[in-house]
């Protein structure tokens, strides 16, 4: 039966929960509150106090004090990136705690947190912090009769909307750039799962980042989310979600013209030759399709698959899906932990349903599993559909552990599959020629392409998504600490 740790019990004794605006902790001026469910099993978590729009605007306020004010701004590029590395030093001390933490809120195991999602943010906040160091801020121009210069300088209150699958990760992937390059930030983590974004406030805290550059407003996405898209005080925003939310995020921020990074869903698609190794691409695309209980939006959901190898391939795969273990994320046994909420379930059955109404082929139905001891949580089995790229299936973002397989015959008919779709954040192909995959990789639509691997995220790479999936720059690549850095060009006439 799932059991918390000492540590744990002592950080969700002080309910609810509060925010944390300008260095204090403190309850909504609203004084509501909302509670949280452990996915895995339906019990209350923690309750958490509800931040609104003036929450919102003490929180912009806070960091804008401390933009001006605090010496964040202007601290010595060396001196900045040592907080940094103190903070990531933090987490990796915590690492074991954090990792509980996001089991605990998300509901994925608690093994595949600590192998991935705690050690990465990490690393994330030292890549950005080593090279804040190396960038430079001022760059001569040569221009006649003049000398000129352009400078770099950081924008000041950066908004963030995290979503629920990966919080803690996700946080380290977008405020990491915008602390480097010396804003300050207001996080509004999502309702589902806000208690490591929670954590890492006070780990920011214990680092020494001063009071007011790290705040985090804790509510509901229609009241503090929109208050902080919808807020003039910003000068920089990001998003990270679906596309329908980010077309409204979008439209709030394009009021005010603030700039906004939209990182978006995707549905992305594993093109497979017949020269590859059926058994490995089975393996890995099963692993990367029920990473976190499928949801994860780079993730394979589109197997397209040569025909010469369908029928092998998929018997393989359903093979390896039925018979993952399905369990509670604390549980080190665990291959696939729930879903979020249940909410997030009925939309993953929903969409079953509705391809099978469509005609699609049931290679594994998925459905409700039983989990001894945890009736009530928000368990998933794990689904193979395939059949016509028509299917509601094969178009849109499931979110959930549900691939979708089609055949073709030609490299061009798999890549026109490929890009039939309207997102367009993360494809793979897989052969043993490179010439063919380097080609079929440079010809898809889309933001990432991976050859003989699925879910790459090297520091140093862009990594973002086009059309549906997203716009406004990616992460994880030296391009992200400039998109936090406003260029000022300088002039002076010489003649």
């Amino acid at each position: 039966m799932d059991t918390h740790s000492f540590e744990l019990d002592q950080f969700l004794s002080a309910q609810p929960l509060k925010m944390h605006i300008g260095g204090e902790w403190i309850a909504a001026a609203g004084g509501k509150t909302f509670e949280t469910v452990d996915p895995g099993s339906g019990k209350r978590l923690a309750s958490i106090v509800a931040g609104d729009a003036g929450d919102i605007d003490s929180a912009v306020h806070a960091a804008r004090m401390a933009f001006e004010r605090s010496g964040w701004a202007t601290l010595h590029v060396n001196d900045r990136a040592v907080l940094l590395h103190r903070l990531a030093d933090l987490i990796e001390k915590r690492a074991e705690f954090i990792s509980e933490i996001e089991s605990l809120d998300v509901g994925k195991p608690r093994v595949q947190a600590r192998a991935f999602d705690v050690p990465h943010s990490a690393k994330t906040f030292r890549y950005y912090a080593d090279l804040s160091v190396q960038m430079r801020r001022r760059e001569p121009i040569a221009v006649a009769g003049n000398e000129a210069r352009s400078v770099r300088v950081p924008y000041g209150v950066c908004g963030f909307i995290f979503p629920w699958n990966f919080p803690f990760l996700l946080v380290g992937w977008g405020i990491a750039p915008a602390l480097a390059a010396g804003n300050t930030v207001v996080i509004k983590p999502a309702e589902d799962t806000p208690l490591s974004t929670l954590y890492f406030a006070k780990l920011a805290e214990e680092a020494g980042i001063p009071p007011g550059v790290v705040n985090v407003v804790t509510g509901l996405g229609e009241t503090a989310g929109a208050a902080l898209a919808a807020h003039p005080g910003l000068k920089r925003m990001s998003f990270t979600g679906s596309p329908e939310v980010g077309r409204r995020v979008g439209e709030l921020c394009g009021r005010n013209l603030v700039p906004v990074k939209l990182e978006l869903g995707g549905k992305g698609a594993a093109v497979l030759f017949d020269d590859v190794t059926v058994g490995a691409a089975a393996e890995a695309l099963v692993g990367a399709v029920t990473l976190n209980a499928g949801q994860v939006c780079c993730t394979a959901t589109r197997w397209l698959v040569h025909e010469q190898i369908a029928n092998e391939f998929i018997a393989r795969a359903v093979a390896l899906m039925g018979t993952m273990k399905i369990g509670y994320g604390g549980d080190s046994a665990t291959q696939i932990g729930p879903v979020v909420s249940e909410k997030q379930r009925q939309r993953v059955l929903g969409y079953l349903k509705k391809g099978e109404a469509e005609g699609a082929n049931i290679h594994l139905s998925g459905g409700v599993p039983e989990v001894p001891g945890y009736k009530n949580g928000f368990y998933i089995k794990p689904a193979l559909l395939g059949g016509s790229p028509e299917n509601i299936c094969a178009r849109e973002e499931i979110f959930g552990p549900v691939a979708y397989v089609m055949t073709f015959r030609e490299e061009t008919e798999a890549v026109e599959l490929v890009n039939r779709s309207p997102y367009g954040l993360a494809n793979s192909v897989w052969t043993a020629d490179l010439t063919r995959a380097n080609r079929v990789a440079e010809q898809m639509v889309v933001g990432n392409s991976w050859i003989n691997a699925h879910n790459l995220f090297a520091h140093g790479v862009p990594y973002g998504g086009c059309n549906l999936s997203g716009c406004g720059g990616g992460v994880l690549g030296p391009d992200a600490l400039e998109d936090y850095l406003r260029k000022h060009s300088v002039v002076r006439p010489l003649v």
